[in-house]
């Protein structure tokens, strides 16, 4: 056989032995049906290449060994439970069984019910003072000044660290708190935060006592782990056991405005009260599971400092994230819709939902709740913006109203049920956030707060044009086209 014929009879064995291993992989592991047909058409369409695309963007299953997630978090909450039957229990017990939610709303306790099941780890807790803060020209001073009065301890987690002046000024200030003899741990995305771990930016800080910096990866052949579709966005900053900041700001210069670009709008939170306990277990969790440290090390009470009231408002958190069973932020949108009586307001940069979520919008509007989806009208990923326009139609004829914030780009999350129940923290109404990122949101219950967060919604809905149903059918036929095609891409964006 001529050399020729070879390379090509080894090249279309090596396809045919690849989308046989995808077949049986998507088979075997059980996949949404578009997904599974949309990675078996590209794994033929495009030999050996979408074999690879695969691997990197299609293995989202958590395997046994990806379990560990599951099983560390488990074992912390065991030895937890432990220290809370000593003589001395941890404060964050105390104040679980202390500050419970008062029976107010039926509906807001059904809810609280439900997620009892989904994350019975998280509580609801009263006496919270949550501060909504919008933009970097707002959360970053306000973060900066609780590190520098940092007395024992600092944790910060965050998706996207760049190297610039922003994450060089917090970074800066953590280390010289840590000179001082404040314990800094850092958790960052290894994904995410790519820009700065290339260009060596951590690297300047390694040496630094008191200074710990480790990044979030479930990539590493040793270990027989290649998961890079699994990343974890959540952004937490808890500083003494009694300030927590949480929200969708990273450390990117996008949050500042330059001459040439306005700053990105977005909200992030300050929080004070109960909670804060439940965001610096959470970054436990994540803390543990990257490093092993010893859980008596990080159960300390100083960690769980006790908490009075701070404030009014019932909150508890919903971290979410596929080492779950359950799909607890993507349950908790689908209830909170089905709850709305009267409003639901609604703001996410990205917009690709499952179609249970599509469905809830809908039902909602057709009740007569007032529902309003608030996207920004020139997206980041030009792909997430036209894959959210294929939804506008169905949307739209049910009643939902769309708004399409004008630039700057708002990367805003929140939720906003009939003016006193409100969701906010990392998850877009996407994919991506629903069932691979790990992320934090925060569920809470208070008119006062929301009205707060419903300004700046309504005031983001007056810089935006609202989507009527007759003007977006008449739009362009290729529109139509563009907007369904980045829509078969949904599962994997």
């Amino acid at each position: 056989m001529a050399p020729s014929l070879q390379w090509i009879a080894t090249g279309s064995l090596l396809h045919i032995l690849c989308f046989i291993l995808v077949c049986l992989y998507c088979l075997w592991h059980r996949k949404h049906p578009s997904s599974t047909i949309l990675w078996i058409f590209l794994t033929w369409s495009f030999p050996v290449f979408g074999a690879i695309l695969f691997v990197i963007f299609g293995v989202d299953r958590v395997t046994p060994r990806g379990q560990r997630k599951r099983a560390q978090n488990e074992s912390l909450l065991r030895a937890r439970n432990k220290t809370a039957a000593d003589a001395l229990p941890l404060a964050y017990w105390l104040a679980s069984k202390d500050l419970q939610l008062d029976e107010q709303d039926h509906l807001i306790n059904s809810m609280n019910r439900a997620m009892d099941t989904l994350a019975s780890d998280f509580p609801f807790l009263a006496g919270n003072q949550l501060t909504p803060l919008v933009g970097g020209n707002e959360t970053f001073p306000a973060m900066l000044d609780a590190i520098r009065g940092a007395k024992h301890h600092i944790h910060f987690q965050c998706f996207i660290i760049r190297n610039d002046t922003i994450a060089r000024t917090f970074f800066n200030a953590l280390a010289q708190k840590a000179r001082e003899g404040v314990s800094v741990r850092i958790l960052f995305d290894r994904f995410g935060s790519t820009h700065a771990a290339l260009t060596g930016f951590f690297m300047r800080y390694r040496n630094i006592p008191n200074f710990e910096i480790q990044g979030w990866t479930q990539v590493n052949l040793l270990k027989r782990r290649f998961q890079i579709n699994l990343r974890n966005h959540r952004k937490v900053l808890v500083v003494d056991g009694k300030i927590g900041f949480f929200g969708g700001i990273n450390l990117d210069k996008v949050n500042l405005p330059a001459k040439s670009r306005e700053a990105h709008r977005d909200y992030h939170f300050r929080a004070s009260g109960p909670v804060v306990q439940q965001l610096q277990y959470a970054f436990l969790q994540d803390w543990y599971f990257m490093t092993n440290e010893p859980p008596e090390r990080l159960l300390q009470e100083q960690f769980f400092p006790m908490h009075e009231r701070t404030g009014k408002t019932p909150a508890r958190l919903i971290p979410s994230g596929p080492a779950a069973e359950e799909h607890a932020i993507e349950d908790l949108f689908f209830m909170l819709s089905g709850m709305a009586n009267e409003q639901l307001l609604l703001v996410t940069p990205y917009f690709v939902p499952s179609p249970a979520l599509i469905a809830a919008l809908r039902a909602a509007a057709l009740r007569g709740v007032d529902v309003h989806v608030m996207l920004p009208e020139y997206n980041n990923h030009f792909y997430a913006g036209w894959a959210a326009r294929a939804f506008f139609t169905e949307l739209l004829q049910a009643g939902v109203r769309i708004f399409l914030r004008h630039p700057p780009f708002i990367h805003a999350k929140a939720m906003i049920v009939d003016s006193a129940t409100v969701t906010v923290g990392t998850a877009n109404w996407d994919l991506r956030s629903l069932r691979l990122n790990y992320e934090t949101n925060l569920l809470a219950y208070d008119e006062s707060f929301a009205d707060q967060l419903k300004q700046h919604l309504l005031d983001d809905e007056a810089q935006s044009r609202e989507i009527h149903l007759a003007g977006w059918e008449a739009r362009p036929k290729w529109n139509r086209l563009l907007e369904n095609a980045c829509a078969l891409l949904s599962p994997v964006l």
